[in-house]
């Protein structure tokens, strides 16, 4: 359980009521993001409040009206996702720097400038971001603020994060530990064939291309069929 002083407030207000709950910060922007944590480490106090600094409790009729449960759990993930979790200043930003790293990783793995279909590294990527004068959303999740920052910076940068389908065919004795490798991806199609080999379909963001096939020229030594579809 995170201690009250290191807590932050979880706040909404529903039907004209004001709910409060005290949270661990880094757990309460996982539960934000649609992760699953542990309630007993996010929560501080396993109270839901009217006014925290005051100590008022919310009364469970008004609890059950308004969530329709008394489940302290359960109306705290409600007030996380739907409501504002009070930051500071410096937690605000320590979230902003560390998605922004995300966001930039993701972009520059997913990625590739379409005119020589290479990748661009994270310092373009993030060179472009500051040009675009890109603004990092705590509170948005990665995969929303992608696509925004991309077409900001389709501008600066020629980007594509179009992906390719490929197709794949694995030997038998490499079939079952490359088959995990390609279930990272979106298969589309799988086959396991008569003597064991693996024929599959999936898509790739094409950035990855190089990656994937030096992953799997590495477990195979070099025995696999990699095309484009």
């Amino acid at each position: 359980m995170v201690k009250i002083d290191e807590a932050v407030i979880a706040r909404i207000e529903k039907k004209g009521h004001k709910f409060e709950v005290l949270v661990d910060p880094d757990l309460a922007m996982d539960v934000k993001h649609g992760k699953e944590v542990n309630f007993l480490e996010l929560l501080a106090d396993e109270n839901v409040f009217k006014d925290s600094r005051k100590g008022d409790l919310a009364s469970p009729e008004i609890l059950m009206d308004v969530f329709l449960t008394t489940d302290v759990n359960l109306i705290t993930k409600k007030i996380i996702e739907d409501g504002d979790v009070q930051l500071t200043t410096e937690q605000r930003k320590m979230f902003k720097e560390k998605k922004r790293a995300e966001i930039i990783n993701i972009i520059s793995q997913n990625a590739v400038n379409p005119q020589t279909n290479t990748p661009h590294p994270p310092k373009r990527i993030e060179n472009a971001m500051e040009q675009a004068k890109i603004d990092i959303d705590p509170f948005t999740s990665n995969e929303e603020q992608v696509k925004i920052i991309v077409n900001a910076i389709k501008r600066i940068i020629p980007i594509s994060m179009e992906k390719v389908k490929f197709a794949v065919k694995i030997p038998p004795q490499y079939s079952a530990k490359c088959s995990g490798l390609l279930h990272r991806f979106e298969v589309k199609k799988e086959q396991w064939l008569n003597d064991g080999s693996l024929a599959a379909e999936f898509e790739l963001a094409i950035g990855l291309k190089q990656d994937l096939l030096s992953q799997l020229n590495s477990i195979t030594h070099g025995d696999v069929i990699l095309k484009e579809l």
